[in-house]
């Protein structure tokens, strides 16, 4: 099968760029069972926008393989307040990363992407050849375009070069570690925070944004971090590769379900005012499955298990209230 490939990470120095994010945090933990050396870099130690210390970062620690997890991410109201923020940001994490794990000889490099690079209306569910065959949804186009050309510039350095790089997109993630910042944060975290304040103030109803009519799909980032670590050692390819659960979910559905396990028993409201966003995004991860990863966390379980890391203060943004 074209993409089939063989790396040993043992023994290998590992760098995560974006350590401290929902993904690079659960890369960091998952790769703690391989027998290699995981590299970090706190921002007082290095600004990964700025190219020259970045090099020099990397010519110091010279790591073998590379996983770029590192981005400025937020939910619909972010992307539309801070394009230049979501466009700009992530351009220059790409540009600084990738130029320089070219530089210092990376055997291999994982960009990670997301799913929000398809067109809005791409065919459902979403093979990788749907990439720029249509417009892209507006609500987060500024990061989709930062995405496309980190997987882009991949894909040149490979035809170039011939660098080891690869990109994976993955689908809607949640899960320990997320971001639960009141207006910047995406749909699962920002539900379950919505939810809990309201379990606490006794409220009668909950507003969700949108019709509760789109169709998600949603995966563990525990999972996710299991596929970037399948993929390291398993794939190798110009072509980026999808990462789902394989199972979609209406956003009403989805939201009642966190409310039940968050234990909120009041009224679910849907503004219709406020954008749903693409009506469906399903991604096609036959490709990976034919690899040999399926994702293994059942949503309810993935649910259970970010609330409780909710609780415990975790994510970032948090300030999180309790029952006196």
């Amino acid at each position: 099968m074209t993409g089939v490939s063989t790396y040993d990470l043992t023994g290998k120095r590992v760098f995560v760029a974006g350590h401290r994010g929902m993904v690079g945090s659960a890369v960091v933990r998952r790769l703690a069972s391989e027998n290699c050396t995981v590299l970090t870099a706190d921002r007082r130690e290095v600004d990964l926008t700025k190219e020259e210390p970045t090099l020099k970062w990397l010519e110091a620690n010279r790591p073998e393989v590379v996983v770029h997890a590192a981005a400025k991410v937020g939910g619909i109201a972010a992307n539309n307040n801070f394009p230049v923020d979501f466009l700009c940001d992530n351009l220059a994490l790409e540009l600084s990363v990738i130029r320089a794990s070219h530089a210092v000889g990376v055997q291999r490099l994982l960009f990670l992407g997301s799913s929000c690079i398809y067109p809005k209306h791409a065919k459902q569910p979403m093979a990788e050849s749907e990439l720029l065959t249509g417009p892209l949804e507006p609500t987060n186009e500024w990061y989709a375009i930062a995405k496309i050309a980190g997987l882009k510039m991949c894909q040149a350095y490979r035809r170039q070069y011939g660098d080891d790089f690869i990109s994976a997109m993955p689908t809607n993630l949640y899960g320990r570690g997320d971001n639960y910042h009141p207006d910047h944060s995406h749909v699962p975290a920002a539900l379950i925070r919505r939810f809990h304040e309201a379990k606490l103030a006794k409220a009668p109803t909950v507003t969700v944004w949108g019709t509760g009519t789109p169709l998600r799909e949603f995966l563990s980032v525990e999972d996710f971090a299991d596929a970037c670590v399948f993929l390291l050692k398993n794939y190798s390819s110009d072509l980026p590769i999808n990462v789902g659960s394989g199972d979609e979910v209406s956003i009403a559905d989805f939201a009642a379900a966190v409310a039940d396990v968050v234990g909120y028993e009041g009224k679910l409201i849907f503004d219709t005012s406020k954008p749903d966003g693409t009506p469906r995004k399903l991604l096609d991860s036959s490709r990976l499955r034919a690899l040999g990863w399926r994702a293994t966390t059942s949503l309810r379980a993935g649910l259970a298990s970010a609330y409780d890391d909710f609780l415990q203060g975790h994510g970032r943004h948090l300030e999180v209230s309790r029952a006196s």
